[in-house]
Protein backbone atom coordinates (compact mmCIF):
# COMPACT_ATOMS: atom_id res chain seq x y z
CA UNK A 1 0.00 0.00 0.00
CA UNK A 2 0.95 3.07 -1.11
CA UNK A 3 2.04 5.29 1.51
CA UNK A 4 2.05 9.72 1.65
CA UNK A 5 4.33 11.79 3.74
CA UNK A 6 4.82 15.40 4.37
CA UNK A 7 7.33 17.89 2.26
CA UNK A 8 9.22 19.34 4.88
CA UNK A 9 12.70 21.52 3.87
CA UNK A 10 12.66 20.51 -0.03
CA UNK A 11 12.33 16.71 0.11
CA UNK A 12 9.48 13.77 0.74
CA UNK A 13 9.50 12.93 4.60
CA UNK A 14 7.79 9.69 5.86
CA UNK A 15 5.56 10.57 8.84
CA UNK A 16 6.86 9.61 11.99
CA UNK A 17 3.77 9.73 14.68
CA UNK A 18 2.68 6.44 13.39
CA UNK A 19 -1.46 7.22 12.33
CA UNK A 20 -2.67 6.95 9.15
CA UNK A 21 -6.03 8.00 7.34
CA UNK A 22 -6.93 6.33 4.45
CA UNK A 23 -7.31 7.86 0.71
CA UNK A 24 -10.17 6.32 -1.24
CA UNK A 25 -10.49 6.17 -4.85
CA UNK A 26 -14.23 7.65 -4.90
CA UNK A 27 -14.96 6.03 -7.99
CA UNK A 28 -14.17 2.50 -6.64
CA UNK A 29 -14.54 2.89 -3.11
CA UNK A 30 -11.59 1.30 -2.91
CA UNK A 31 -8.75 2.71 -0.37
CA UNK A 32 -5.44 3.34 -2.60
CA UNK A 33 -3.10 4.86 -0.19
CA UNK A 34 -2.34 5.48 3.34
CA UNK A 35 -1.44 9.46 4.37
CA UNK A 36 0.72 9.91 7.55
CA UNK A 37 -0.81 12.20 9.67
CA UNK A 38 1.69 14.32 11.97
CA UNK A 39 1.68 14.59 15.19
CA UNK A 40 2.10 18.17 16.89
CA UNK A 41 6.04 17.34 17.65
CA UNK A 42 6.63 17.26 13.76
CA UNK A 43 4.30 20.24 12.87
CA UNK A 44 6.02 22.19 15.46
CA UNK A 45 9.42 21.14 14.18
CA UNK A 46 8.54 22.13 10.28
CA UNK A 47 7.09 25.56 11.76
CA UNK A 48 10.63 26.07 13.53
CA UNK A 49 12.60 25.36 10.39
CA UNK A 50 9.98 27.68 8.18
CA UNK A 51 10.70 30.31 10.72
CA UNK A 52 14.66 30.20 9.86
CA UNK A 53 14.30 29.65 6.34
CA UNK A 54 12.13 32.95 6.09
CA UNK A 55 14.62 35.24 7.57
CA UNK A 56 16.46 35.13 4.62
CA UNK A 57 13.24 34.24 1.87
CA UNK A 58 11.95 37.16 3.62
CA UNK A 59 15.18 39.32 3.08
CA UNK A 60 14.88 38.51 -1.04
CA UNK A 61 13.81 41.66 -3.07
CA UNK A 62 10.02 41.13 -4.47
CA UNK A 63 11.40 41.36 -8.12
CA UNK A 64 13.33 38.17 -7.38
CA UNK A 65 10.57 36.27 -5.39
CA UNK A 66 8.17 37.13 -8.52
CA UNK A 67 10.60 35.51 -10.57
CA UNK A 68 9.57 32.12 -8.51
CA UNK A 69 6.05 32.83 -9.27
CA UNK A 70 7.19 33.64 -12.95
CA UNK A 71 8.38 30.03 -13.31
CA UNK A 72 5.96 28.20 -11.56
CA UNK A 73 3.15 29.50 -13.96
CA UNK A 74 5.81 27.91 -16.73
CA UNK A 75 5.80 24.63 -14.71
CA UNK A 76 2.57 24.39 -13.99
CA UNK A 77 1.69 24.36 -17.62
CA UNK A 78 3.57 21.94 -18.30
CA UNK A 79 2.59 19.51 -15.71
CA UNK A 80 -0.99 20.19 -16.34
CA UNK A 81 -2.18 17.05 -17.94
CA UNK A 82 -0.21 14.97 -14.62
CA UNK A 83 -1.61 17.28 -11.46
CA UNK A 84 -4.95 16.60 -13.67
CA UNK A 85 -4.53 13.18 -13.73
CA UNK A 86 -3.81 12.82 -9.24
CA UNK A 87 -6.40 15.41 -8.77
CA UNK A 88 -9.42 13.22 -10.53
CA UNK A 89 -7.98 9.85 -8.60
CA UNK A 90 -8.32 11.25 -5.59
CA UNK A 91 -11.43 13.81 -5.69
CA UNK A 92 -13.43 12.03 -8.32
CA UNK A 93 -14.23 14.79 -10.61
CA UNK A 94 -13.57 15.14 -14.18
CA UNK A 95 -10.40 16.10 -15.85
CA UNK A 96 -11.64 18.94 -17.43
CA UNK A 97 -12.88 20.10 -14.06
CA UNK A 98 -9.71 19.11 -12.40
CA UNK A 99 -7.90 21.20 -15.00
CA UNK A 100 -10.14 24.34 -14.33
CA UNK A 101 -9.43 23.83 -10.73
CA UNK A 102 -5.78 23.96 -11.45
CA UNK A 103 -6.23 26.57 -13.66
CA UNK A 104 -7.41 29.16 -11.25
CA UNK A 105 -5.21 28.72 -9.43
CA UNK A 106 -2.53 28.94 -11.56
CA UNK A 107 -4.14 32.79 -12.38
CA UNK A 108 -3.57 33.55 -8.54
CA UNK A 109 0.29 32.52 -9.09
CA UNK A 110 0.15 34.96 -12.01
CA UNK A 111 -1.20 37.50 -10.19
CA UNK A 112 1.68 37.46 -7.66
CA UNK A 113 4.00 38.39 -10.02
CA UNK A 114 3.04 41.79 -9.70
CA UNK A 115 4.59 41.52 -6.15
CA UNK A 116 7.24 43.97 -6.38
CA UNK A 117 3.97 46.58 -7.66
CA UNK A 118 1.76 45.08 -5.22
CA UNK A 119 4.07 45.95 -2.19
CA UNK A 120 5.63 49.20 -2.89
CA UNK A 121 4.83 51.42 0.38
CA UNK A 122 3.81 54.86 0.19
CA UNK A 123 5.81 57.94 0.61
CA UNK A 124 5.20 61.71 1.82
CA UNK A 125 8.30 64.52 1.05
CA UNK A 126 8.35 67.44 3.66
CA UNK A 127 5.41 66.37 5.69
CA UNK A 128 6.50 68.73 8.18
CA UNK A 129 10.06 71.08 8.36
CA UNK A 130 12.82 68.74 7.39
CA UNK A 131 10.23 65.61 7.73
CA UNK A 132 9.44 62.94 5.57
CA UNK A 133 6.58 59.98 5.92
CA UNK A 134 6.62 56.54 4.60
CA UNK A 135 5.46 53.05 4.84
CA UNK A 136 6.89 49.33 3.74
CA UNK A 137 5.00 46.24 3.89
CA UNK A 138 6.59 43.51 5.69
CA UNK A 139 5.98 39.81 5.57
CA UNK A 140 4.45 38.83 8.76
CA UNK A 141 7.15 35.59 9.53
CA UNK A 142 5.22 32.48 9.30
CA UNK A 143 1.63 31.85 7.71
CA UNK A 144 -0.50 28.69 7.12
CA UNK A 145 -3.15 27.31 5.30
CA UNK A 146 -5.68 24.98 5.93
CA UNK A 147 -7.33 23.89 2.20
CA UNK A 148 -10.78 21.55 1.75
CA UNK A 149 -10.90 18.63 -0.60
CA UNK A 150 -12.97 20.30 -2.67
CA UNK A 151 -10.36 22.10 -4.42
CA UNK A 152 -6.93 20.61 -3.69
CA UNK A 153 -4.78 22.61 -6.18
CA UNK A 154 -6.68 26.04 -6.78
CA UNK A 155 -7.43 27.02 -2.68
CA UNK A 156 -3.93 25.70 -1.83
CA UNK A 157 -2.50 28.05 -4.32
CA UNK A 158 -4.45 30.74 -3.50
CA UNK A 159 -3.41 30.54 -0.01
CA UNK A 160 0.27 29.92 -0.79
CA UNK A 161 1.11 31.92 -3.41
CA UNK A 162 0.17 35.71 -1.92
CA UNK A 163 2.40 34.05 1.24
CA UNK A 164 5.16 33.74 -0.46
CA UNK A 165 5.20 36.28 -2.95
CA UNK A 166 5.21 38.62 0.04
CA UNK A 167 7.97 37.41 1.74
CA UNK A 168 6.44 34.74 4.34
CA UNK A 169 7.31 31.07 4.88
CA UNK A 170 3.89 28.97 4.59
CA UNK A 171 2.67 26.00 5.98
CA UNK A 172 0.39 24.11 4.24
CA UNK A 173 -2.50 21.71 5.68
CA UNK A 174 -4.55 19.74 2.82
CA UNK A 175 -7.17 17.61 3.20
CA UNK A 176 -6.35 14.27 4.08
CA UNK A 177 -8.68 13.17 1.76
CA UNK A 178 -6.64 14.42 -1.64
CA UNK A 179 -3.18 14.92 -0.53
CA UNK A 180 -1.18 13.57 -3.38
CA UNK A 181 -1.69 17.35 -5.78
CA UNK A 182 -0.77 19.36 -2.94
CA UNK A 183 2.67 17.78 -2.41
CA UNK A 184 3.12 17.81 -5.85
CA UNK A 185 2.88 21.36 -5.94
CA UNK A 186 5.36 21.57 -3.02
CA UNK A 187 8.05 19.89 -5.55
CA UNK A 188 7.04 22.15 -8.66
CA UNK A 189 7.84 25.38 -6.00
CA UNK A 190 10.88 24.14 -5.06
CA UNK A 191 12.02 23.52 -9.03
CA UNK A 192 10.93 26.98 -9.65
CA UNK A 193 13.14 28.17 -7.25
CA UNK A 194 11.89 28.71 -3.93
CA UNK A 195 14.50 27.87 -1.26
CA UNK A 196 13.95 24.51 1.17
CA UNK A 197 11.81 25.25 4.01
CA UNK A 198 9.92 28.16 2.90
CA UNK A 199 6.95 25.93 1.78
CA UNK A 200 6.21 23.27 4.45
CA UNK A 201 3.01 20.99 3.22
CA UNK A 202 1.81 18.68 7.02
CA UNK A 203 -0.60 16.31 6.22
CA UNK A 204 -2.88 16.02 9.35
CA UNK A 205 -6.28 15.24 11.20
CA UNK A 206 -7.75 18.30 13.78
CA UNK A 207 -4.28 17.35 15.39
CA UNK A 208 -2.67 19.32 13.15
CA UNK A 209 -5.22 21.93 12.99
CA UNK A 210 -5.05 22.65 16.44
CA UNK A 211 -1.41 22.80 16.63
CA UNK A 212 -1.14 25.31 13.65
CA UNK A 213 -3.80 27.05 16.08
CA UNK A 214 -1.76 26.75 19.25
CA UNK A 215 1.79 27.47 17.57
CA UNK A 216 3.40 30.83 18.75
CA UNK A 217 5.17 31.43 15.79
CA UNK A 218 2.22 31.14 12.87
CA UNK A 219 1.38 34.73 12.81
CA UNK A 220 -1.80 34.53 10.33
CA UNK A 221 -4.35 31.52 9.28
CA UNK A 222 -6.07 31.01 6.36
CA UNK A 223 -9.14 28.17 5.85
CA UNK A 224 -11.68 26.89 3.62
CA UNK A 225 -14.16 24.67 4.47
CA UNK A 226 -17.57 24.29 6.54
CA UNK A 227 -18.99 26.92 8.71
CA UNK A 228 -19.10 25.51 12.02
CA UNK A 229 -14.97 24.80 11.57
CA UNK A 230 -14.64 28.26 10.08
CA UNK A 231 -15.76 29.68 13.43
CA UNK A 232 -13.86 27.12 15.39
CA UNK A 233 -10.53 28.07 13.82
CA UNK A 234 -11.67 31.84 13.66
CA UNK A 235 -12.20 31.87 17.34
CA UNK A 236 -9.58 30.23 18.50
CA UNK A 237 -7.13 31.67 16.22
CA UNK A 238 -7.48 34.97 16.84
CA UNK A 239 -7.65 33.80 20.92
CA UNK A 240 -4.13 33.18 20.29
CA UNK A 241 -3.33 36.41 18.87
CA UNK A 242 -2.99 35.55 15.48
CA UNK A 243 -4.92 36.94 12.30
CA UNK A 244 -7.18 35.09 10.73
CA UNK A 245 -9.66 34.60 7.71
CA UNK A 246 -11.63 32.40 7.44
CA UNK A 247 -14.19 30.85 4.39
CA UNK A 248 -17.08 28.98 5.21
CA UNK A 249 -20.21 27.39 4.05
CA UNK A 250 -22.85 28.38 1.42
CA UNK A 251 -25.91 28.16 -0.03
CA UNK A 252 -26.36 30.20 -3.27
CA UNK A 253 -29.72 31.61 -4.21
CA UNK A 254 -30.02 32.22 -8.14
CA UNK A 255 -33.06 34.17 -8.99
CA UNK A 256 -34.98 33.78 -12.67
CA UNK A 257 -37.06 36.60 -13.74
CA UNK A 258 -39.80 35.87 -16.02
CA UNK A 259 -37.71 38.16 -18.69
CA UNK A 260 -35.01 35.76 -18.62
CA UNK A 261 -33.89 33.90 -21.14
CA UNK A 262 -34.97 30.10 -20.44
CA UNK A 263 -32.76 28.07 -21.74
CA UNK A 264 -29.40 29.97 -20.76
CA UNK A 265 -30.60 29.81 -17.08
CA UNK A 266 -31.59 26.22 -17.64
CA UNK A 267 -28.02 25.55 -18.69
CA UNK A 268 -26.33 27.18 -15.77
CA UNK A 269 -28.19 26.04 -13.29
CA UNK A 270 -27.48 22.95 -14.24
CA UNK A 271 -23.96 23.59 -14.71
CA UNK A 272 -23.68 25.51 -11.43
CA UNK A 273 -25.75 23.04 -10.05
CA UNK A 274 -24.49 19.46 -10.97
CA UNK A 275 -20.85 20.73 -11.98
CA UNK A 276 -18.18 18.34 -9.54
CA UNK A 277 -20.92 16.45 -7.81
CA UNK A 278 -22.24 19.83 -6.44
CA UNK A 279 -19.46 19.32 -4.23
CA UNK A 280 -18.31 23.78 -4.64
CA UNK A 281 -18.92 26.35 -2.01
CA UNK A 282 -19.84 28.44 -5.18
CA UNK A 283 -22.42 25.77 -6.72
CA UNK A 284 -26.28 27.07 -7.03
CA UNK A 285 -28.32 24.57 -4.73
CA UNK A 286 -31.61 27.27 -5.21
CA UNK A 287 -32.88 28.32 -7.92
CA UNK A 288 -35.72 30.76 -7.82
CA UNK A 289 -37.89 30.73 -10.39
CA UNK A 290 -40.45 34.79 -10.18
CA UNK A 291 -44.05 34.10 -11.21
CA UNK A 292 -45.60 30.37 -11.42
CA UNK A 293 -45.58 30.25 -15.65
CA UNK A 294 -41.61 30.87 -15.28
CA UNK A 295 -41.19 28.17 -12.67
CA UNK A 296 -43.23 25.72 -14.90
CA UNK A 297 -41.37 26.68 -18.05
CA UNK A 298 -38.13 26.48 -15.81
CA UNK A 299 -39.07 23.30 -14.62
CA UNK A 300 -40.21 21.83 -17.99
CA UNK A 301 -36.30 22.64 -19.35
CA UNK A 302 -34.73 21.61 -16.67
CA UNK A 303 -36.00 17.98 -16.36
CA UNK A 304 -34.21 16.99 -19.90
CA UNK A 305 -30.87 18.62 -19.06
CA UNK A 306 -30.99 17.04 -15.54
CA UNK A 307 -31.73 13.54 -16.68
CA UNK A 308 -29.27 13.41 -19.37
CA UNK A 309 -26.52 14.04 -17.19
CA UNK A 310 -23.82 11.65 -17.62
CA UNK A 311 -22.67 10.25 -14.19
CA UNK A 312 -19.32 8.20 -14.14
CA UNK A 313 -15.85 7.46 -13.32
CA UNK A 314 -13.22 10.21 -14.45
CA UNK A 315 -11.27 7.71 -16.41
CA UNK A 316 -14.33 7.90 -19.07
CA UNK A 317 -13.25 10.99 -20.67
CA UNK A 318 -15.41 13.32 -21.69
CA UNK A 319 -18.40 11.04 -21.74
CA UNK A 320 -19.27 12.03 -18.45
CA UNK A 321 -20.47 15.16 -16.85
CA UNK A 322 -19.68 14.61 -13.18
CA UNK A 323 -18.06 11.94 -11.10
CA UNK A 324 -18.65 10.60 -7.62
CA UNK A 325 -19.15 12.27 -4.36
CA UNK A 326 -15.22 11.86 -2.10
CA UNK A 327 -16.38 9.88 0.49
CA UNK A 328 -18.92 7.35 1.49
CA UNK A 329 -20.16 8.97 4.64
CA UNK A 330 -21.03 12.30 1.59
CA UNK A 331 -22.86 10.11 -0.14
CA UNK A 332 -24.61 8.51 2.94
CA UNK A 333 -25.32 12.50 4.13
CA UNK A 334 -26.55 13.88 0.82
CA UNK A 335 -29.24 10.39 0.54
CA UNK A 336 -30.17 11.27 3.92
CA UNK A 337 -31.23 15.00 3.39
CA UNK A 338 -32.79 13.80 -0.02
CA UNK A 339 -35.09 11.37 1.80
CA UNK A 340 -35.75 14.90 4.30
CA UNK A 341 -36.88 16.79 1.50
CA UNK A 342 -38.89 13.86 0.70
CA UNK A 343 -40.48 13.56 3.99
CA UNK A 344 -40.86 17.18 4.37
CA UNK A 345 -43.22 17.52 1.14
CA UNK A 346 -40.84 18.66 -1.09
CA UNK A 347 -41.63 17.52 -4.86
CA UNK A 348 -38.77 15.02 -6.32
CA UNK A 349 -39.08 15.90 -10.00
CA UNK A 350 -35.84 13.90 -10.38
CA UNK A 351 -34.99 10.98 -8.94
CA UNK A 352 -31.60 10.07 -8.37
CA UNK A 353 -31.56 7.66 -5.37
CA UNK A 354 -31.44 4.64 -7.33
CA UNK A 355 -28.56 5.21 -9.38
CA UNK A 356 -26.10 2.13 -10.07
CA UNK A 357 -23.13 2.58 -12.00
CA UNK A 358 -21.98 -1.47 -13.65
CA UNK A 359 -19.12 -2.09 -12.43
CA UNK A 360 -18.68 0.74 -10.10
CA UNK A 361 -21.43 -0.65 -7.43
CA UNK A 362 -19.25 0.44 -4.44
CA UNK A 363 -18.02 4.15 -5.75
CA UNK A 364 -19.35 7.02 -4.23
CA UNK A 365 -22.11 7.92 -6.70
CA UNK A 366 -25.04 9.85 -6.49
CA UNK A 367 -27.37 10.06 -9.06
CA UNK A 368 -28.90 14.09 -9.89
CA UNK A 369 -31.52 15.51 -7.74
CA UNK A 370 -34.33 18.25 -8.63
CA UNK A 371 -36.95 19.18 -6.42
CA UNK A 372 -39.93 21.57 -6.48
CA UNK A 373 -42.28 23.52 -4.00
CA UNK A 374 -39.29 23.74 -1.45
CA UNK A 375 -39.70 25.99 1.43
CA UNK A 376 -37.19 27.89 3.94
CA UNK A 377 -38.78 25.23 6.95
CA UNK A 378 -37.08 22.46 5.04
CA UNK A 379 -33.55 20.50 6.11
CA UNK A 380 -33.25 20.55 2.17
CA UNK A 381 -32.97 24.07 1.97
CA UNK A 382 -31.52 25.15 5.66
CA UNK A 383 -28.40 22.68 5.13
CA UNK A 384 -25.44 23.21 2.76
CA UNK A 385 -26.17 19.54 0.94
CA UNK A 386 -22.86 19.57 -1.25
CA UNK A 387 -23.73 16.98 -3.47
CA UNK A 388 -25.75 17.11 -6.72
CA UNK A 389 -29.30 18.27 -5.63
CA UNK A 390 -30.87 21.31 -7.04
CA UNK A 391 -34.02 22.91 -4.98
CA UNK A 392 -36.68 24.79 -6.39
CA UNK A 393 -38.26 27.64 -4.63
CA UNK A 394 -41.14 29.12 -6.25
CA UNK A 395 -41.59 32.87 -5.53
CA UNK A 396 -44.44 35.65 -6.44
CA UNK A 397 -42.58 38.30 -6.90
CA UNK A 398 -39.32 40.27 -7.00
CA UNK A 399 -38.92 41.00 -3.93
CA UNK A 400 -40.08 37.81 -2.66
CA UNK A 401 -37.24 36.00 -4.30
CA UNK A 402 -34.83 38.72 -3.00
CA UNK A 403 -35.77 38.02 0.69
CA UNK A 404 -34.90 34.67 0.41
CA UNK A 405 -31.44 35.00 -0.39
CA UNK A 406 -31.15 37.83 1.98
CA UNK A 407 -32.80 36.38 4.98
CA UNK A 408 -30.42 33.53 4.45
CA UNK A 409 -27.82 32.62 7.21
CA UNK A 410 -24.74 32.42 4.71
CA UNK A 411 -23.89 34.77 1.98
CA UNK A 412 -21.28 33.37 -0.35
CA UNK A 413 -22.39 33.78 -3.99
CA UNK A 414 -25.56 34.34 -5.35
CA UNK A 415 -26.83 35.58 -8.94
CA UNK A 416 -29.71 36.87 -11.31
CA UNK A 417 -30.95 36.19 -14.83
CA UNK A 418 -32.79 38.84 -16.47
CA UNK A 419 -33.16 40.69 -19.49
CA UNK A 420 -33.83 44.06 -17.31
CA UNK A 421 -30.66 46.53 -16.21
CA UNK A 422 -32.96 47.69 -13.42
CA UNK A 423 -33.74 44.95 -11.94
CA UNK A 424 -29.96 43.71 -12.29
CA UNK A 425 -28.86 47.02 -11.00
CA UNK A 426 -31.17 47.11 -8.11
CA UNK A 427 -29.98 43.39 -7.04
CA UNK A 428 -26.41 44.04 -7.48
CA UNK A 429 -27.06 47.04 -4.92
CA UNK A 430 -29.40 45.71 -2.30
CA UNK A 431 -28.43 42.63 -2.56
CA UNK A 432 -26.65 41.40 1.32
CA UNK A 433 -23.63 38.72 -0.36
CA UNK A 434 -20.56 39.10 -1.27
CA UNK A 435 -20.60 37.72 -4.67
CA UNK A 436 -23.18 38.40 -7.63
CA UNK A 437 -23.95 37.00 -10.66
CA UNK A 438 -25.44 39.11 -13.48
CA UNK A 439 -26.17 36.26 -16.13
CA UNK A 440 -23.27 34.32 -14.51
CA UNK A 441 -24.03 31.55 -12.36
CA UNK A 442 -20.80 31.13 -10.91
CA UNK A 443 -20.01 34.43 -9.74
CA UNK A 444 -15.33 33.66 -8.61
CA UNK A 445 -14.04 36.92 -9.38
CA UNK A 446 -10.48 36.68 -11.01
CA UNK A 447 -7.61 36.49 -9.39
CA UNK A 448 -7.06 40.13 -9.69
CA UNK A 449 -10.03 40.71 -7.66
CA UNK A 450 -10.92 39.84 -4.11
CA UNK A 451 -12.87 36.68 -3.57
CA UNK A 452 -14.98 36.61 -0.20
CA UNK A 453 -18.48 35.90 1.03
CA UNK A 454 -20.47 37.57 3.61
CA UNK A 455 -22.51 36.41 7.21
CA UNK A 456 -21.49 33.05 7.81
CA UNK A 457 -19.88 31.99 4.67
CA UNK A 458 -16.66 34.21 6.06
CA UNK A 459 -15.04 35.51 8.69
CA UNK A 460 -12.64 38.26 9.09
CA UNK A 461 -11.83 41.25 7.37
CA UNK A 462 -9.92 40.54 4.62
CA UNK A 463 -10.52 38.11 1.24
CA UNK A 464 -8.70 35.77 -0.90
CA UNK A 465 -6.79 36.59 -3.26
CA UNK A 466 -6.39 39.97 -5.43
CA UNK A 467 -5.14 43.43 -3.18
CA UNK A 468 -6.83 41.88 -0.32
CA UNK A 469 -4.02 38.70 -0.27
CA UNK A 470 -1.55 41.59 -0.03
CA UNK A 471 -2.80 42.89 2.56
CA UNK A 472 -3.53 39.93 4.55
CA UNK A 473 -0.21 38.47 4.17
CA UNK A 474 1.81 41.84 5.25
CA UNK A 475 2.10 44.16 8.17
CA UNK A 476 2.57 48.11 7.28
CA UNK A 477 4.95 49.55 8.97
CA UNK A 478 4.96 53.57 8.62
CA UNK A 479 8.40 55.82 9.31
CA UNK A 480 9.09 59.67 10.07
CA UNK A 481 12.33 60.30 10.00
CA UNK A 482 13.54 63.62 10.18
CA UNK A 483 16.90 65.62 8.74
CA UNK A 484 16.94 69.02 10.92
CA UNK A 485 19.25 70.64 8.02
CA UNK A 486 20.73 73.02 10.75
CA UNK A 487 17.41 73.37 12.51
CA UNK A 488 17.59 73.68 16.56
CA UNK A 489 14.47 73.08 18.99
CA UNK A 490 14.88 73.00 22.78
CA UNK A 491 12.88 70.07 24.38
CA UNK A 492 9.05 70.18 23.95
CA UNK A 493 6.55 68.57 25.99
CA UNK A 494 3.66 69.16 24.20
CA UNK A 495 2.17 67.27 21.74
CA UNK A 496 2.08 69.54 18.54
CA UNK A 497 1.84 68.99 15.02
CA UNK A 498 4.59 68.69 12.66
CA UNK A 499 4.00 72.01 10.67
Amino acid sequence: MKEIGHWINGKMVAGTSGKFADVFNPATGEVQARVALASVAELDAAVADAAIAQVKWGATNPQRRARVMMEMVRLLNRDMDALAEALSSEHGKTIPDAKGDIQRGLEVIEYCIGAPQMLKGEFTDSAGPGIDMYSMRQPLGVAAGITPFNFPAMIPMWKMGPALACGNAFILKPSERAPTVPLMLAALMKEAGLPDGVLQVINGDKVSVDAILDNPTIAGIGFVGSTPIAEYIYGRGCSNGKRVQCFGGAKNHMIIMPDADLDLAADALVGAGYGAAGERCMAISVAVPVGEETANALIEKLIPRIEKLKVGPYTSGNDVDYGPVVTAAAKANILRLVESGVADGAKLVVDGRGFKLQGYEDGFFVGPHLFDHVTTDMEIYRKEIFGPVLSVMRATTYEEALGYAMDNEYGNGTAIYTRDGDTARDFANRINVGMIGINVPIPVPLAYHTFGGWKKSSFGDLNQHGPDSFRFYTRTKTITARWPSGIKEGASLNFKPME
